[in-house]
């Protein structure tokens, strides 16, 4: 049986090292998987197993700035340096969704599940049924553009269900992505696909209520570096720089200078209305999707009939030419005509018709235009009208949803809006019926006059024409006189284009207006493509009425000044010379207020590392602090919730890179401080049991640095290399440190020369050496 000391001298297990071709700088393990993702210095994404199998390696052609796994690990979220964060399938990679939710780089990203460490699923998970599927068919796709294969753009094959799964959040745990950027603004996308909030932290002040009088704080010239939220999705912590400053009645502004500081504001708007978000959510991000079939099926529609009557125009134009040749003082549509009512044939028509066009010239462009129009006819039966379809049922849920206002007027589900878009929905429909109709006439009217024109070719060559197909007379005439040069099918595929409506059709709609359905009298007036362009408009103003009452409800409840920076030190320098983390966790036997509305088995924990300029007293230190997301709801109640303690790292060594990880334990990378080159020098790897770690309670002050650390440092913990789980590492390492817990994961290990092998809780984690190379550890302690 071995014994505690033991355990502190092994807690680790070396699985191997291995060579990558450029350094990592972000590293993050998959929730529920074995897979690793990393982001190299050239902005490659790697995945691989934990047996270093490497699964795909995608690189976006931006630079990226931040990753994170959804909570369930079926996706990853990308932040890159243009503001964009993009969704990838976690099975090939492939681009699921983009979101351009930012102007600046995302430099964090947080997804957070509700409930996540509660183990009753039946009681916690909000499980929405989407009703569509008992009406509709499987949604359609984006139609293809002919002639681009698979991978070659953004679509995606048939079979592949990754980007409706995406959208297909009926029976997913309710989640939100947050992202931050370097200007401070933060965003929340339910899902990680249906933004549903922004807010920036130097916009808005900060009550302090530990005053006397209350007094606004601000941040100003602030950079966020990390985000958090709660559990429970009450809370988000944000940890970020800036100057804070306080706005007195003696004084308008007290500077206090560059800082770090962590604030708290209330998100509690998305556990208390998780059910009708959701819902929301739900409908509006399916409604997005298949306005984006509508789109793409708009634009392959349009190029493929411009294609076809370009075909057209190349061969017809030259009638144009041989009349000016040949000094005719008419237009192509007269010599036809006159061709029609049996005159004598010009020699410019005669020579177009036998020489330049010919019987296998008039087939060439029948088959291209009549082709053209039963593929853009496919495309609306298949795509086009079912997408709409589906778009009117849903916003028909959602026009039933807003008329519950005592339930959803709470987050911005405005009625007028959403009857506004709804009706825009039913008029996309009319509008497809219509498009319709004239695609077939129009191909109708093109086949008839090909047939006369071969009719013509055969009578000038004196060839028999019994075999060829009748045509009629009167819609040759038609054809000529509107259809010749003039293009009502591409005219409905374009949006800056009127449509002439004669006042008899205007009032006769004016009177069916009368019987109410719709308050739209000029609908006829516009093109498909602009009743489309109106339509997405409308579902643009009505979801935004959303995200501004959710953003509105997401207040600033806390601010807590950390710790001054150097005043040398710039926003670009402090996330990567200081490490932080933020995690959550599940401590019943933490005292938190019950009153709170929210749930409160959750116990936050922020550590970081003090820097050395500004606290020569403390320095090479560790702080950690926990509770202080409900110290203001404790502080109501005459208590606090807020503790902190200091950690001083073993002499000789110091962190760079730590972790928070699985039940309140702390894993700390520390490099030895005589290392100099990358085969001198070595480095450990240390677990400490935060939980363990003499806190002490902090009392907030009505000063602007509302605690000072070198107050802890009578009560600062000495980590000792003899007394703590540690392994060492024969090389210097550098960040970042990924950590992780594989649940009942099967594995062989050794302690003191005996084998084992067991089913037990086991860490996985990755460390990249001061060379490309890539170090694997794995904890075997089950007490870890």
């Amino acid at each position: 049986m071995e014994t505690d000391e033991t355990d502190h001298v092994l807690p680790f297990q070396l699985q191997f090292d291995k060579p990558v071709a450029s350094q990592v700088k972000i590293a993050e393990w998959n929730p529920e998987k074995d897979l690793l993702a990393m982001v190299t210095e050239d902005s490659k994404i790697l995945l691989h197993r934990f047996n270093w199998q490497r699964l795909w390696t995608i690189s976006p052609g931006r630079n990226i700035t931040s990753l994170c796994w959804r909570p369930d690990g079926k996706a990853i979220a990308v932040g890159l340096e243009d503001g964009t964060i993009s969704l990838h399938d976690v099975e090939n990679g492939k681009l699921l969704r983009s979101l351009k939710s930012h102007t600046v780089a995302v430099v964090c990203l947080n997804w957070e599940e509700e409930g996540q460490l509660i183990r009753d699923d039946s009681k916690t998970s909000s499980s929405y049924e989407d009703r569509t599927s008992r009406f509709f068919p499987p949604a359609p796709r984006v139609p293809r553009m002919p002639g681009v294969v698979c991978g070659d753009t953004s679509f995606m094959e048939d079979s592949e269900d990754s980007y409706g799964e995406l959208s297909n959040s009926s029976y997913q745990r309710f989640n939100i992505l947050c992202s931050g950027d370097k200007d401070g603004s933060i965003c929340f996308s339910i899902f990680g696909i249906f933004p549903i909030g922004k807010i920036n932290i130097h916009r808005f002040s900060v009550p302090t209520p530990f005053m006397d009088k209350q007094t606004p704080r601000q941040i100003s010239n602030s950079s966020i570096y990390k985000v958090s939220l709660s559990k429970d999705l009450c809370r988000l912590i944000v940890m970020c720089s800036g100057e804070l400053n306080e706005n007195t009645e003696s004084r308008e502004s007290q500077m206090v200078g560059q800082g770090m500081h962590s604030l708290v504001l209330d998100t509690s708007i998305f556990s208390k209305r998780k059910s009708e978000l959701h819902q929301l959510a739900q409908q509006a991000s399916n409604i997005e999707d298949l306005t984006e079939v509508i789109r793409a099926s708009l634009s392959v529609m349009c190029k493929q009939w411009s294609d076809a009557m370009r075909t057209f125009h190349e061969k017809f134009d030259s009638l144009s030419t041989l009349i000016i040749d040949h000094a005719l003082d008419s237009s192509p549509q007269e010599e036809f005509l006159s061709l029609l009512g049996g005159a004598r044939t010009s020699s410019a028509v005669h020579q177009f018709l036998v020489n330049s066009l010919g019987e296998v010239g008039v087939k060439r462009v029948l088959k291209v235009i009549c082709g053209t129009a039963k593929e853009l006819q496919r495309i609306v039966l298949d795509h086009l009208q079912p997408a709409a379809e589906i778009i009117g049922f849903r916003m028909g849920e959602l026009r039933g949803l807003s008329r519950w206002r005592a339930r959803y007027h709470g987050i911005g589900l405005d009625e007028m809006l959403i009857n506004n878009a709804t009706e825009k929905s039913g008029m996309i429909l009319v509008q497809i019926e219509r498009f319709m109709r004239v695609l077939s006439t129009v191909e109708q009217q093109f086949s008839n006059f090909f047939n006369w024109l071969l009719k013509c070719i055969k009578l000038l060559m004196q060839e028999p024409s019994d075999q060829l197909l009748p045509y009629n007379s009167e819609l040759v005439v038609i054809f000529l006189k509107f259809l010749y040069d003039q293009d009502p099918v591409k005219q409905l595929l374009e949006v800056d284009h009127d449509i002439e409506v004669d006042l008899e059709t205007m009032q006769r709609v004016k009177e069916l207006v009368q019987f109410g359905g719709f308050s739209d009298c000029e609908y006829l007036q516009r093109t498909l493509a602009k009743e489309f362009q109106q339509m997405e408009d409308s579902f643009k103003e009505a979801f935004l009425m959303p995200f501004t009452t959710v953003s509105r409800k997401m207040l600033y409840e806390d601010l807590l000044a950390l710790f001054p920076l150097p005043s040398s030190s710039s926003s670009a320098s402090v996330s990567m010379a200081i490490p932080m983390s933020i995690s959550s966790y599940e401590d019943a036997s933490h005292a938190v207020s019950s009153h709170q509305t929210c749930q409160h088995s959750f116990v936050d924990y922020v550590c970081f590392q003090v820097p050395d300029e500004p606290f020569s007293d403390i320095a090479n230190c560790i702080g950690i602090m926990r509770g202080f997301a409900h110290d203001l709801s404790s502080s109501k109640n005459g208590c606090t919730s807020l503790e902190a303690v200091l950690l001083y790292v073993p002499a000789g060594y110091e962190c760079v890179d730590l972790s928070l990880y699985k039940d309140s334990q702390i894993v700390l990378l520390l490099n030895g401080a005589s290392a100099s080159s990358e085969s001198s020098g070595d480095a450990c790897m240390m677990i400490v049991q935060a939980s363990e770690l003499p806190f002490i309670s902090i009392s907030r002050s009505t000063n602007l640095n509302s605690w000072n650390l070198s107050q802890l440092k009578d009560s600062a913990v000495q980590l000792q290399m003899e007394n703590e789980k540690v392994r060492n590492i024969p090389h210097s390492v550098i960040a970042p440190l990924a950590v992780s817990v594989l649940r009942e994961f099967p594995i062989s290990y050794k302690v003191i020369n005996s084998n084992l092998c067991n089913r037990k809780s086991a860490v996985r984690i990755a460390v990249p050496l001061n060379r490309p190379t890539l170090l694997w550890q794995m904890a075997m302690n089950t007490v870890i």
